[in-house]
C-alpha cells in the first residue's frame, strides 16, 4: 500500500525544487553541482578502496597492462558533453543529462589534479593535497554562483540596511546622552560622550550638580545628595581660590577683610585670577 505521506513528501520536494531550481534558471547549475560532488565523493572513495585491497571492489582499469587513470575517463566525458552544450540546442531531458555527465566527467577529472598538475603520480604523496584543495575551490565558486550573485547582493543590502539603521540610532541616542550631561553641568563627561558614548551614559545616570537645569526637578532628598557630592566641586577645574570663592558666594557670605581692609592674599590673588 502507498503511504500518502510519502507521495506529499516527493511533491513537496518537487515543488520546491521547482521553484527553488527550475523557475530561477539555476537548474543546470545546480545538476552540475550535485553530480560533481557526488562523482568526486564516489571516485575518491573507490580510491581508497582499492588500495586497502578489498576482495569484491574492482580493481584499477587496465588495456594492455597499462594503468589507465581516472581523468582519462572525465577528460573524456568533459570533451563531449562541452562540444554538445557548445553547440546542439538542448531540450529536456538532454538539458539535464548534459550537465550531470558533465559535472561526473569534471569529478574524475579534478581528483587527479595533482597528477596532470605535477605530470607525474603523485596522488598518495604530499602533493596529492593539491587535488582536494583545488576541489575545495571549485565547490565554493560553484556554490556562490547556484546560490546566486543577486541573493549574495540582497543579502548584503539588508546587512547594510541593519548597520546603517544602528549606526543612526546609536548616534541619535548619543546626542541625548550629551544633552543630558549638559543640563546636568557634567560638561567634561559631555565632551568625552562625543568620542566615547560609554562615558555619557554614566554621566547620565548618575545625580547632576545642584545647580543645574535638571536639579530643579529633584526631590529635597536628591537634591541634599547632591549638594554632598557636589559642593566644593567645580564642573571645570578651577584653582582652589576660585573655587573657595565661587562656593563662598554660592552661600552668600563674603570673605574677611584684614585689618588693612583687604582681602586676603588668596582671595586676592583669585581676583586677579578673575
Amino acid at each position: 500500500m502507498i503511504d500518502p505521506g510519502g507521495v506529499l513528501s516527493i511533491a513537496s520536494i518537487g515543488s520546491l525544487y521547482d521553484r527553488a531550481v527550475v523557475e530561477t534558471g539555476r537548474e543546470a547549475s545546480f545538476l552540475f553541482f550535485v553530480a560533481f560532488l557526488g562523482s568526486f565523493g564516489f571516485i575518491r572513495t573507490s580510491a581508497h578502496m582499492i588500495r586497502a585491497e578489498v576482495s569484491w571492489w574492482p580493481g584499477n582499469v587496465e588495456v594492455g597492462g597499462t594503468h589507465i587513470h581516472h581523468l582519462v575517463w572525465g577528460i573524456c566525458l568533459v570533451l563531449i558533453t562541452g562540444w554538445i552544450g557548445v553547440t546542439q540546442d538542448l531540450s529536456s531531458p538532454w538539458a539535464q543529462i548534459v550537465p550531470i555527465t558533465f559535472g561526473i566527467g569534471a569529478g574524475l577529472t579534478m581528483d587527479e589534479f595533482a597528477l596532470w598538475l605535477n605530470l607525474r603520480d603523485v596522488y598518495w604523496e604530499q602533493e596529492g593535497r593539491r587535488s582536494i584543495d583545488a576541489v575545495i575551490v571549485i565547490v565554493a565558486v560553484t556554490g556562490l554562483l547556484l546560490v546566486g550573485l543577486r541573493s549574495w547582493i540582497d543579502v548584503a543590502t539588508g546587512v547594510e540596511d541593519y548597520v546603517f539603521h544602528v549606526v543612526g540610532w546609536s548616534t541619535v541616542l548619543a546626542m541625548v546622552l550629551i544633552g543630558i550631561n549638559v543640563a546636568k553641568e557634567k560638561f567634561g563627561m559631555a565632551l568625552i560622550g562625543f568620542f566615547f558614548s560609554p562615558v555619557s551614559l554614566i554621566g547620565a545616570l548618575r545625580l547632576g550638580r545642584p545647580t543645574s537645569l535638571i536639579a530643579r526637578r529633584y526631590s529635597k532628598d536628591k537634591r541634599r545628595r547632591a549638594h554632598e557630592r557636589f559642593d566644593g566641586r567645580s564642573a571645570v577645574p578651577m584653582p582652589p581660590p576660585v573655587q573657595r570663592r565661587i562656593q563662598e558666594r554660592r552661600r552668600g557670605a563674603r570673605p574677611a577683610k584684614n585689618a588693612q581692609g583687604e582681602a586676603p592674599a588668596e582671595d586676592a590673588d583669585a581676583s586677579r585670577s578673575d
